[in-house]
């Protein structure tokens, strides 16, 4: 239902910002449902390859760098502490730091902090070639695991299983290891040329063996050989090809996002996130290839995965209890979630359902509309019938 909003009596001057933008000649429209004002813009571009390349990793389900750049300019100061519970491949926590920031990051998944950590203040391209130099590539003769083939040429799978070892031998890893190895588990598997793979399906996770191999036998495929250091140095020259994140304070945790007592109270002034969407995407086995690299199950992370609302919407609120004890009084929290199931179930009811009883206030919903292409759907969710038609976002304070 419709309804009249009185934006003049509104003291948020966001909320007033947002009732009267206009991006690429769209105005802002607004609409009143339980009370609660909706805005619906595209309010950052939907083009392609628009923010810094150091974000150019390969992950499933995560949104543009261009939308928490745009809650972190207007809802924080340089040296504000920014903050994603459900940090994935690290989009929050990159934009916070290259925006002057200090990113604080979480995710039960010990590979988004494999992935999101060696990207705050990275090496320089020098130091990772002469790196990549001093690993003994030629003395990986062996192959442990031939069922990782159908993916695989031997001399790749070779170098692959020998860096494996390599790095999972070291005591501790330096910031140059740990990049070297946030960058193969990039490349580790996907449909491009540029990686290490032959080509699979779908392009940000790995199939299962046996789907590899029909994949191979439906495109009479052989796997060619990649040069995995070769193909490292490539992309590592990409990523750092124009400016990086240079700060010295940051926080990544491998917690449940309801459990982060390593974060003090009352610290965060931004939290940008999105939750895991109902029972739309399989973190457990889209990463397990990229879990084996780094030496463990993926089957033993306790990722949470619901398919009943009403368990979903309690997971949220006990989310949002933590991030109201971190955030700052009058701090913020964008919470990003989308509509599912054929638009049957609108996330963003839930979430606000999960505020009741907590210190937070609902300020209200963005929408943003953007024009989805065929590589990827808007903030790289697919728009199809079984994932999301539209994204949201809660804003509180």
């Amino acid at each position: 239902m419709e309804q009249q909003f009185d934006f003049f009596a509104v003291k948020q001057n966001f909320l007033y910002e947002l009732k009267n933008y206009i991006f690429s000649g769209k105005e802002t429209r607004v609409k009143v449902v339980n009370d609660v004002p909706y805005f619906i813009n595209e309010f950052w571009t939907s083009k392609q390859r628009q923010a810094r390349r150091i974000h150019e990793i390969s992950y499933r389900a995560c949104f543009k760098p261009q939308l928490p750049a745009f809650f972190i300019d207007r809802l924080s100061n340089l040296g504000d502490i920014v903050y994603d519970p459900f940090m994935g491949r690290g989009t929050t926590a990159i934009e916070s730091a290259l925006r002057g920031r200090i990113p604080y990051g979480n995710d039960i998944n010990p590979l988004s902090k494999a992935l999101t950590k060696p990207r705050i203040n990275p090496p320089n391209l020098d130091q990772i070639i002469n790196r990549l130099a001093q690993i003994p590539w030629k003395s990986f003769k062996t192959i442990q695991n031939k069922k990782l083939l159908v993916f695989y040429h031997p001399k790749t799978l070779k170098q692959i299983e020998g860096l494996r070892a390599y790095l999972i031998n070291q005591k501790k890893l330096d910031r140059i290891d740990s990049w070297i190895r946030m960058v193969d588990l990039n490349l580790i598997i996907v449909l491009s040329s540029g990686f290490f793979s032959i080509f699979t399906l779908p392009p940000n996770q790995a199939v299962s063996i046996e789907r590899q191999k029909k994949i191979n036998q439906q495109r009479n495929q052989k796997a060619i050989f990649k040069d995995v250091p070769a193909i490292i140095a490539k992309k590592s020259a990409n990523l750092l090809s124009q400016s990086v994140p240079q700060v010295k304070k940051s926080l990544f945790l491998t917690e449940l996002s309801y459990q982060t007592k390593k974060i003090p109270r009352a610290c965060v002034q931004l939290t940008v996130t999105s939750p895991p969407f109902l029972d739309i995407v399989n973190y457990t086995s889209d990463n397990w290839l990229r879990c084996w690299f780094l030496g463990i199950d993926s089957q033993s992370i306790p990722i949470t995965k619901y398919k009943n609302i009403e368990d979903w919407t309690n997971f949220i609120a006990k989310t949002l209890k933590e991030l109201a004890r971190i955030t700052r009084p009058k701090g913020y929290i964008a919470f990003e979630v989308g509509e599912v199931r054929r638009g049957k179930i609108k996330l963003e009811e839930s979430v606000i359902l999960a505020t009741k009883k907590l210190p937070l206030t609902v300020l209200g919903v963005m929408i943003n509309q953007q024009n989805f292409t065929k590589t990827a759907n808007c903030w790289g969710i697919s728009n199809n019938k079984n994932g999301t038609n539209s994204n949201r976002i809660v804003l509180m304070q």
